[in-house]
């Protein structure tokens, strides 16, 4: 038996190697594969011995030759073919292990000129990939260090890899090659050619004319919005592993959880101190900072405890084990932080169905995929809608600063007022519209979401705030978007707010800087709204 290995990810490479020679398989490699396998001891022979043609062009021509292809594609049940390897003394090849230049990863290199780029770019691996997948019935095709220990494990069995296994691997393959032509074909969209020569972009167009999507499913969900809808959740395949979600613990997710988390990370994120927010139906129940996380997570989940029961909670910190008490002690569906403890995790564990999701990358500043960079996409009217992702890059630093929130009114916020606006505006950018949400320096205190007029927001608010009980008298207010008239001002001073922060732009602006001066309260227009639909 004779197995071909051509890698540039050279992880387990010669420990399976060497399980290989151990079975009785003889290794054909070619370059740095080859010297790292002689390096080691494992016997191996050059392509070039094989072809009788040696790598040339800088190894771009070493495994475009009929010994390999004619060895990898000969159908062992096709007496033609057979003849034809008898005929050209062609050795029949019964496994490809093969992955791919690192396109990817030079691509990601800053300062990587096209020249090199293009040199990165695969032709001979992605040849004998599609060449043994489509030949999976006689030849095993290994794209991923991940497999070398099951396709080790089915040789010893008895009658060998099953055809379930073959296929399955074919599969991967294809999916393999289709990633990294997507990889491509989307890098060179950020590519001009200028004077003759083809030159990188230093900004892209983050809305390219032609996106194309790879993506792997990370998890099968417990269903979509409702029971009876199946639903799966798909990673980018570009995605790096430490990129990845990882759920440590609890019952299978549901598409309605994963919105949920995902609402909780995004607001969270938002800031730097520790921070803690309890989501339901992708709006904050409450949001709060605090000296620690424990003390954030409490005060969010004590904004409105009646609605954070069964609430999925996001952290912008490492839940340590003071905060997983404090997240035991109420009725959670799910958590999501950047990490964990192990002594947070064991307190989270006596909760079985309580979901731990671990996603380093949706708090820091990984996770951009080169596909999609920061791209959100939904699906409308059998397309694809494509945006910009949302950042409140206005309220990164501290408030009053030159170039942030333009005071309005004759009254400017005062210090501690400027703190809670702030909050409030990091908080408001991500809850559903229509909403108004009152906070003060450091937790929302009310959120009206989602409602058709500023004015029911107002109402929603107040209602939650009162349920609550807890005081809007000396708050703050935002609203995601202008106020069309003043009645939605007269409502949000009439709760007990000192101060307004809105993005203005409305034809009435004037009419409602008036009526803010005439209640004596503070207003600051950031010129950016922050609809979320």
């Amino acid at each position: 038996m004779r197995a071909l290995i051509s890698v540039s990810n050279k992880a387990g490479l010669v420990e399976f190697a060497r399980g290989l020679v151990q079975r009785g398989w003889d290794i054909v490699s070619t370059g740095g594969t080859a010297r790292a396998l002689a390096d080691a001891g494992v016997p191996v022979v050059q392509v070039a011995e094989v072809t009788g043609a040696p790598e040339m062009m800088d190894g771009r021509v070493k495994t475009l030759h009929p010994m390999i292809h004619g060895g990898i594609l000969a159908r062992r049940d096709h007496s033609s073919d057979l003849e034809a390897m008898e005929r050209f003394r062609i050795t029949p090849i019964d496994m490809v292990v093969v992955n791919l230049y690192p396109f990817c990863e030079t691509a990601a290199r800053p300062g990587t000129a096209f020249e090199a780029l293009v040199e990165d770019i695969d032709i001979g691996g992605p040849s004998m990939i599609r060449a043994a997948a489509k030949n999976f019935k006689d030849v095993l095709v290994v794209t991923s260090p991940g497999d070398y220990g099951r396709v080790l494990a089915a040789l010893d069995e008895p009658g060998g890899p099953s055809m379930e296994l073959r296929f399955a691997l074919a599969k991967e393959a294809f999916t393999h090659t289709g990633s990294y032509d997507c990889a491509i074909a989307n890098e060179l969209e950020a590519v001009a050619v200028e004077g003759g020569a083809c030159r990188r972009l230093a900004e892209r167009d983050p809305l390219p004319p032609r996106l194309i999507v790879a993506t792997n499913r990370h998890r099968t969900l417990r269903y979509g919005e409702n029971p009876h809808q199946p639903g799966a959740w798909y990673v980018p395949a570009d995605a790096a592993p430490g990129d990845l979600p990882a759920v440590l613990q609890g019952k299978e997710l549901s598409f309605t959880n994963l919105l949920d988390v995902d609402a909780a990370s995004r607001i969270a994120a938002e800031f730097v101190e520790p921070a803690a927010v309890v989501i339901k139906h992708t709006n904050p129940c409450g949001a709060a900072t605090g000296l620690d996380l424990a003390e954030a997570y409490v005060r969010a989940r004590d904004a409105d405890p009646l609605s954070a029961f069964g609430g999925i909670v996001g952290c912008n910190r490492e839940v340590d084990e003071a905060t997983a008490q404090a997240i035991a002690s109420t009725f959670i569906e799910a958590v999501i932080a950047p990490a964990i403890t192990e002594a947070a995790l064991a307190v989270l564990a006596a909760r079985k169905n309580l979901r731990v999701v671990i996603a380093p990358a949706a708090f820091g500043a990984g996770g951009v995929s080169r596909t999609l960079g920061r791209l959100d996409l939904r699906s409308a009217l059998g397309g694809v809608l494509a945006q910009d992702a949302d950042r409140v890059a206005e309220a990164r630093d501290e408030w009053p600063r030159k170039g942030g929130p333009e005071v309005v009114t004759r009254r400017a916020p005062t210090p501690a007022e400027w703190k809670a606006l702030r909050f409030a505006w990091r908080v408001c950018a991500h809850v559903k519209s229509n909403t108004v949400i009152f906070t003060s320096e450091d937790r929302t205190l009310a959120v009206g979401a989602g409602q058709m007029s500023r004015v029911d927001a107002v109402n929603v608010a107040r209602m939650k705030a009162e349920a609550a009980k807890l005081s809007l008298a000396g708050s703050v207010a935002a609203s995601d978007a202008f106020f069309p008239f003043r009645d939605g001002l007269d409502a949000i001073v009439a709760a007990g707010a000192t101060a307004v922060v809105q993005p203005g732009g409305s034809v009435r602006d004037a009419d409602v800087i008036a009526a803010a001066d005439e209640h004596g309260i503070a207003m600051v227009l950031t010129r950016r709204r922050h609809f979320r639909h």
